[in-house]
Parts: structure tokens; sequence; C-alpha cells
């Protein structure tokens, strides 16, 4: 009856329920604090240390900040600040006990790696790739044994691989690549059951790999390349049947290749060129059902090419080139109709081309040069319809050269030099109008005279026809030829005068050699009809009498000009000291009205004054863009800086100044590897200065488009993928706060010392907002060749627009051709050439810049790749154009693969 009185007491007296919760809630809250979350200091301490832009810390439950992910109880489970370009300590990130998943990637931290992060006992992906971490691997690390995963690629870190992290006992991805990491591959390594992934390569690591390496593991991907690795390579990577790729390229590894790599029906690439590596290709590879690339040049392989090859039908590359193979080419290679490139050079093989092989439909590369064969060109060589490139020079073919060549309609580069041909050039060539590389058919037995169609190879960068027997003269049709920058006509019977064509009179001498008959520039013979040498130096005489008067006439008028100049401005300068109009040069300064230089160890180094007077002098004007100009100016103390100079049409900043400020401080403090923020501004009269660090580098327009060029760069595809990248990730970022850039261009993109992308003009897309402003600022935003069809009508700058923009930056990249020029004819621009390309027959590879895509099959690919997003980017429809974010990740993954 007690507890029922007691319920019912409760029921009757409602307040009593009201009683109890209010001191249920005095008790407890003497014991917790009011908002206090379990890592909340912790976290506002880590904000502090290296500044999230996108922190909001007016938000004191950190659980909702971008890139953390808590438990139920509020801890810290996941913390993602990759690719933000921040920098600082992140030492208190060792405090965050719950930590499960730690990814610091594509940032700029440097130093040390902490050794705290070893007290993260629950970490199970810890992702510290690309930044600037530098000294020696963490020994602590190796307390981590709930590890699954370890990415230290692309950083600085030196030394020898600690034995201490075998206490990493679950280890599925190791990843050190891109480091200054020397010593042995520890033999623990091969005693990590869960092993996936070992990639080690670019670093200076020594030694043998493990042989137990792959006998116990799960070994997946194995890429040990560009290091200096000795030793065999040892047949346990292929004993747990699960190897995928392996990369073990630019070593020196030596010996046989495992019989037992055929045991892994899942290999999809094998790469261990550029090695010493001797003996046979085993025939077990025919086993190899997934195999795609094969690539063993540079080795010291013998015996014959075996034919088990071909039962590898997914086989898309297969280089044996610079090694000792002997033999024929196995002609049940024709049935290998996903091959693309087939890459024999450097050997002694011999026979006859196999008409099997022009079954090959997919082939685009066929280089058999310098080995010994010696049967004839098949007149059917064009039925390979994706050719591009046939090199077949340094061998001993015989016959002519087919008529059937003309057919080739997509090569780039055809090599027939050093051989025994016969016969003359077959006025077919001239179809051949996408041959770009070279045309070279020297050092053969060739007759008659150069057909006249040769000059219809206006893309043709080089032709050598030199040691041969033609004859006739040079044509003047060879004009045609636009793009020639390397000419060779020696040792041949030609005749006649050499026409005047540029290319031809830039060339040395030594081209045009070895022809008797032949005269004219540059040779020094002249021609019947020149003007006599009787009467030559009259001439010349009376035309250097009247260059001397000319230029002693020249030089008395130019001195007394200068002199005048002088005098009148001194006179005038003088009368306006005397009526007060102007003062000493040491009091006339310009009055600089408000200015700040946002970073602290730069304070010391700008002195405004030379600021404003370095964009005085036009001497110092960099470029111009669509609302500012650019100037360099050198401080006293050798900084030297970037100066924006606002156009006079964004002077309407000046009556809303405090606004300005305070917003070029925020874009200050915006921290984004990709995007250039100012380092300081001021303001004197109705001028607008906005300070820069220096770019060494200058922009990307330079870069591609020939303007101080650096040579060691034309070429390198990875450095243009890094850069499109970068830029790609800057407008993203720039999108996820809402900006809308109003200027994109490749003469927009600044490079620094280490060629990172920075985009420039973003605080004049942040103070002009198109969306606060007017129509006109709309009517002007962008460059010529960039802007998007749709801004004609709409007037209104986008984010799709930027989209198309960014599109136009990466079909430069990819070509290396302007974005507005002359050579597209009708297409007017190069995203119409582009698009264009199939309505004129051209493929895709034919668009590529060839200095590149050449360079090897897996460039071509990725370019190719590039190419796809760039379409996508340049649809004049923009609600099918991807989101900046889509197109940067589209990118991370090509750049990853």
């Amino acid at each position: 009856m007690y507890p029922r009185k007691a319920e019912n007491l409760f029921v009757k007296i409602p307040c009593c329920w009201s009683l109890l919760v209010v001191w249920f809630l005095i008790i407890t809250t003497q014991f917790v604090k009011p908002h206090e979350l379990p890592d909340q200091s912790i976290m506002f301490g880590i904000n502090r240390e290296i500044g999230v832009p996108e922190w909001d810390v007016n938000n004191l439950d950190y659980c909702y900040w971008p890139g953390i992910l808590c438990s139920l109880n509020q801890t810290v489970e996941r913390l993602d600040l990759s690719r933000h370009g921040l920098r600082g300590n992140v030492t208190l990130i060792s405090q965050l006990k719950a930590l499960k998943w730690l990814d610091l990637s594509n940032n700029l931290f440097y130093g040390s790696i902490p050794a705290a992060f070893g007290n993260l006992s629950e970490l199970e992906f810890l992702d510290l790739s690309s930044n600037k971490f530098g000294n020696s691997i963490p020994l602590e690390l190796g307390k981590l044994s709930n590890l699954r995963s370890l990415n230290l690629s692309n950083n600085m870190l030196t030394g020898k691989i600690p034995d201490e992290l075998e206490g990493l006992v679950r280890l599925q991805d190791f990843q050190i690549s891109g480091n200054h990491l020397n010593g042995l591959i520890p033999y623990w390594v091969g005693n990590l059951i869960d092993l996936r992934v070992l990639s080690a390569y670019e670093n200076k690591l020594a030694g043998e790999i493990p042989d137990n390496l792959g006998s116990v593991s799960e070994i997946q991907l194995l890429n040990l390349h560009s290091n200096q690795l000795e030793g065999s390579i040892p047949g346990s990577i292929f004993a747990n049947r699960k190897l995928q790729v392996l990369i073990l390229t630019q070593n020196r590894l030596s010996g046989t290749i495992p019989e037992s790599v055929g045991e892994c029906k899942d290999l999809s690439s094998i790469r261990i060129g550029n090695n010493n590596l001797t003996g046979n290709i085993p025939k077990t590879v025919g086993n190899i059902s997934s195999l795609t690339y094969f690539e063993a040049d540079n080795n010291n392989l013998s015996g014959e090419i075996v034919m088990e090859f071909a039962r590898c039908s997914n086989l898309t590359l297969l280089n044996l080139a610079s090694n000792g193979f002997t033999g024929t080419i196995p002609p049940e290679f024709g049935g290998l109709t996903n091959l693309q490139e087939l890459i024999f050079s450097g050997n002694t093989l011999f026979g006859d081309i196999p008409e099997s092989i022009l079954r090959c439909k997919n082939l685009n590369k066929l280089d058999l040069s310098s080995n010994r064969f010696n049967g004839t060109i098949p007149e059917e060589i064009c039925n390979m319809a994706r050719l591009q490139f046939l090199l077949l020079g340094e061998n001993s073919m015989r016959g002519e050269i087919p008529h059937g060549i003309g057919k080739c309609i997509k090569l780039l580069e055809l090599q027939l030099g050093r051989n025994y041909l016969t016969g003359t050039i077959p006025p077919e060539v001239g179809h051949l109008k996408n041959l770009q590389i070279a045309l070279n058919v020297s050092f053969n037995h060739l007759d008659g005279p150069l057909p006249l169609e040769l000059g219809k190879l206006d893309k043709l960068v080089s032709l050598d026809v030199s040691n041969n027997q033609l004859s006739g003269t040079i044509p003047q049709a060879l004009q045609g030829m636009l793009s020639l920058i390397e000419v060779n006509f020696s040792n041949n019977l030609f005749t006649g005068p050499i026409p005047t064509f540029v290319p031809f009179q830039q060339s040395p001498i030594s081209s045009f050699l070895g022809n008797k008959g032949l005269c004219g520039q540059p040779l020094s013979s002249p021609c019947d009809g020149d003007v006599s040498r009787e009467n030559y130096p009259r001439k010349v005489s009376y035309k250097i009498v009247l260059a001397v008067i000319g230029s002693g006439l020249a030089v008395v008028v130019s001195v007394t000009v200068v002199v005048l100049v002088f005098m009148m401005r001194e006179r005038r300068e003088k009368l306006a000291k005397d009526a007060g109009i102007i003062e000493d040069d040491s009091n006339n300064r310009p009055l600089v009205t408000a200015g700040n230089v946002f970073i602290e160890n730069l304070q010391q180094a700008i002195d405004f004054d030379a600021v404003v007077k370095a964009t005085i002098k036009d001497s110092n004007k960099l470029s111009s863009g669509t609302f500012s100009v650019v100037y360099k100016a050198t401080m006293p103390s050798g900084l030297v800086l970037l100066v924006r100079s606002l156009k006079s049409m964004d002077k309407t900043l000046i009556h809303h100044q405090s606004k300005m400020i305070r917003e070029l401080e925020r874009l200050s403090r915006l921290s984004h590897d990709n995007l250039m923020s100012p380092v300081g501004f001021l303001i004197y009269e109705d001028v607008v200065l906005l300070l820069h660090e220096n770019m060494p580098n200058g922009t990307l327009a330079q870069l591609l488009h020939h303007f101080s060029r650096q040579p060691e760069y034309e070429a390198d595809w990875p450095r243009r993928l890094s850069i499109a990248n970068g830029v790609a990730e800057g407008l993203a970022f720039l999108h996820s706060l809402a900006v809308i850039h109003l200027d994109i261009s490749s003469g927009n993109v600044l490079l620094d010392a280490n060629f990172r992308p920075l985009v420039a003009e973003i605080e004049i897309s942040k103070l002009l907002d198109p969306s606060k402003g007017t129509a006109s600022i709309s009517a002007v935003a962008g460059s010529f060749g960039y802007i998007p069809p749709e801004y004609a009508f709409t007037m209104q700058v986008t984010a799709p627009g930027n989209v198309y923009s960014y599109g136009v930056i990466l079909l430069e990249i990819l070509t290396t051709r302007l974005p507005v020029d002359e050579a597209f004819g009708e297409a007017t621009d190069l995203v119409k050439w582009v698009h264009g390309a199939s309505a004129r027959g051209e493929t895709p590879e034919q668009i590529l810049d060839a200095k590149l895509s050449t360079v090897s099959f897996a460039w071509r690919k990725e370019m190719l790749a590039a190419l796809k997003i760039a379409l996508l980017c340049t649809d004049t429809t923009p609600a099918k154009r991807p989101k900046m974010k889509k197109v940067a990740e589209m990118l991370r993954e090509i750049k990853q693969s």
C-alpha cells in the first residue's frame, strides 16, 4: 500500500515532479561545466595553431566544423584537413585520444613529424603526404598498432626506415614515395601479413628487395622505381598470386625474371625497364590473362621474343627496346587486337614485318628502329588506321617506299632513315597532312626529284632527305611547309638556287653541302644572274656612304633634341619651384592616405615610397589585365614585390575605403596553396595599389607560349598536370566561398619558384562583386578567348562561366596553342578548333602537344583523360559543365593514377 500512496501523491501533486527535476539539474551542474564538450579546448587550440579558414569558432560545437567527424560522446574520431594550404604546429592534434582517421595531406606543414603522434593509440589512418615534413621518420609511429594506412609520400624525409615501425602489425597500405630516404627496405616489411600496397619510389633506397616480400603478405601493388636497389627480383613477390602492379624501373637489379611471374593472373602492369636484368623472358608470361603493360626496355635480356605474349589478349603496350633480343617477330602477335604500342627498337631482330601485325587495328606506335630487319615495307602498312608513329630507321629495309604510305593520314612521325630503300619519294607522302614531328628518309638510295606535294606538309617540323641520290631543284612549293624548323638536303645531286625561304636561309650551311649544283643562301656560292663581282663593291660602297651620312645626321639631330629637352625641362622646373608650384624632390612625395602590410616579417622590408615610384615607371610594367596593371617593385631592402594597380574604372572603391580595407585584410588571411592573396596595400590620391609576393617563374601564359619559356620544362607533362590540378583546386576553393572570379586566363595564373600555380586577381573578384555591382562589370569581365559564349547575352558572371574559362586554360596546357589564333581559320578560337576536330577527321591524339604526348604511352593516356575534362568544361550549354569541385576531383584521379 505504501508505494501506491507515494505514487498517488505524485499524481495528485505534479509540482513534486518539477521539484525533483530541478533538484537533479542543480546537483549535476555542480559537476559538469555548461557547454563544455570533451575535445573543445583542444580543437580551439588546434585552430589557433594552424588557422583553418572554414572553421566557425563562433560555433562552440566543433563536431559541426568541416572535416570533423565525432563519436556519439562527441570525441573527435576523424580529422580531415587535406588541401587547405595550412601551415603551423600540428603537435596538439596528438591530444585527440579517440582519433581514428587523420588526413593532413597537401598542405604546407614543415619541420619534423611530431613524435607525439605515436600516442594516438586508436589511429587507423594517417596521411601526411605532400607537405614539407623533413628529418627522419619518428620511431614513435611504431606504437600505432591499430594503423592500417600510413602515407608519408612527397615530403623531405631523410634517413632510414626505422625498424621500430615493425610494430605496425595491421598495416595494409604503406607509402613513403618521393622523399630522400636511404638504407635498406627492412626485412620486417615482408612479415606484414595484411600488407597490400608498398610504394617507396623516388628515394635513395639501396640493397636488395626482401626475399620474404609476398610470401606471407597480401601484396597487390609494389612500386619501387627510381631507387638504387640491387640483386634479383625475388620470386616470393608472386607467391601469393595476388600481385596486380609491379613497378621496379630505374634501379640496379640483375638476374633473371622469375618463372613464377606467370602465377599472378591478375597482374596488369609489369614495368622493369632500366635495370641490368639478363636471360630470357619466361614463357609463363602467357598465363597472365590480365596483362596490359609490359615494359622491360634498357636491360640485357636476350633470346627470342616469346610468342606466348600473344595469349595476353588485353596487352596494350609491349616495350622490349634496347636489349639483346634476336630472331623474328612472332606472327601470332597479329591477334593482339588491343595493342597500341609495339616497341622493339635497339635489338638484333631480323626478317620481315609480319603481315599479321597489320591486323592490329588499334596500333598507334610501331617502333622497330635500330635492328636488322631486311624485308620490304608492306604496301598495306596503313591498314593500321590509327598509326601515328612509324619508326623503321637504322635497319636493312629494301625496296621502295610504298605509295600506300599516303593512307596513314594520322601519322605524326615517319622515320625511314639509314636503310637500303630505292626508288623515288612517292608524291603520296604529301597526303600525310598531320605529319608533325619528323619525316626522315636520309641515308638510303633514293633518287629522282623531290615531289612538289611535300609542300602540303604545313605542320611538319623536321625534314631530312640527306645522303641519297636525289636530283633536280629544291622546289619552291616547299615554302608551304610553314612549320619547318630543321632541314637537311646535304649529300645529294640537287642543282639550282635554294628557295628564299626563311627556314632554309636560317639553316646551317651543312644542311646543303655535298650538292655541287646548289647555289644561293646560306651557301656562299652565288647563283647565275646575281650581281657581278666587278660592280658589286661599287654599289656596296655607295650604300655604305649613304648609310654613314644618314647615321651622322641622325646622331647630330638626336643629340641636339636631347640637349634642348633637358634645357627646357630644367628651366620649367626652376620656374615652377620659384613660383612654389612644386617642391624639391626630397619633399615631393605622394600622400599615402592608407596602407598596411599584413605579414609581420615583411613590414620592415616594404617601403611605400619605393612602391609608388615603381608604378610610375613604364619600364617596371609587367602586364596589363582587364582590371589592373601589374608592376615589378624592388625595395631598398632588396625584396621584390608584384604591385597591382587598379584601373580607373575601379576607383569607386575609394568611396568605400573602410569596407575595402576590411575585405583586403580578410583576403590576407585566406589560406590556400593555389590562391595569390595580398601581403599588403596602399592608397594615395585616387590610386589603389595591392602588394603581392614576387613570382619568379612568371605566368602560365609565358610558360606555354614561348615568352621566356624554360626549355627543361617545355615537355614535362607531369608538371603541366600539376599546374592544371592546382588551378582547379584554387578555383574550387573560391567557389566554395561563393566567390566568382572575374578574369580567369593563363595570364592570371602565376608560378612560384617551384612552378606551383597561384590564381591571381582574387582580390578584384572579391572587391568587385558582380551581384552587388553594375552590369558593366559583367560586360568587360574576362579576357578575349576565355569569355564563355553565354556572357554575350546574359551579361552575368557565373560559376559555370568560370568553369568554361578554366577549360580554355586546360586546352592551352594540352595543346600549347593560344586561345585565339589566325591558324584556327574559320574556327576562330581554341575551343571551336578542338570541338571541331572530329568534323575535320582528326583524332583526339592529333590535338595534343606532340612534344608531350609522344614521350610515353602513360603521358598520352593521361593527356587524353584531361582532354575529356576540358571538353566537358567548354560545353556550350552552361548547365552541362561540371562544377569546379568535380573538375578538381577528376584531375586528382588522373594525377594519382
